[in-house]
């Protein structure tokens, strides 16, 4: 079996992606500290046609060196938008009619197997910082909080292994019947 080459892998150029279908989701960073976190999660997010991705609080945005690193050009394919205060993002997004989640463990989080979404909704997800997550009054502003199943001793996973792990499953559950090309 014959590895591929980047040129025989028929990737979109940054113009054809701008005008691609995106997955009806926006991820918002809040407070992520990480810029190899940030750059993980703006290729993930090129990788599954993300709208956008919001970048709130302490969190850097391009261009950065760092962010470059791991984002490999995807944070110039991406659109991206800068919120001094995350609660400003999530008001926005509401108001446009988003529903909006905070990926956090919490007394009432639906575990994501259990998640059921509306293909004609579209979404926002809220990742938060390394240490300490989601901000309480972050949370308290969603719709809702997910939460990933996890049966080891741990139970946390690093933001840009949950981001890419929740944009696939949205990826995938959205995007039933909604044509991408």
């Amino acid at each position: 079996m014959k590895k591929l080459k980047i040129t025989e892998m028929n990737r979109l150029s940054a113009d054809e992606f701008k005008e691609k279908n995106k997955t009806p989701l926006i991820i918002v960073l809040d407070n992520v500290r990480s810029l190899h976190n940030v750059g993980s999660i703006f290729r993930t997010s090129d990788a599954f046609l993300v709208e956008a991705v919001f970048l709130c609080g302490i969190t850097s945005t391009p261009p950065h060196a760092e962010i470059h690193k791991t984002a490999l050009g995807a944070e110039n394919t991406v659109d991206w938008k800068y919120f001094e205060d995350t609660h400003i993002a999530l008001t926005e997004l509401q108001s446009k009619g988003y529903i909006v989640f905070a990926i956090e463990q919490t007394e009432e989080s639906t575990l994501f197997t259990d998640l059921k979404l509306d293909e004609t909704k579209k979404y926002a997800v809220v990742l938060g910082n390394e240490v300490k997550g989601v901000q309480q009054s972050v949370v308290d502003a969603c719709d809702g909080c997910i939460e990933i199943p996890q049966f080891g001793t741990k139970h946390s996973l690093n933001v840009s292994v949950t981001g890419g792990i929740i944009i696939w499953e949205m990826f995938k559950k959205l995007t039933i019947g909604f044509k991408l090309i």
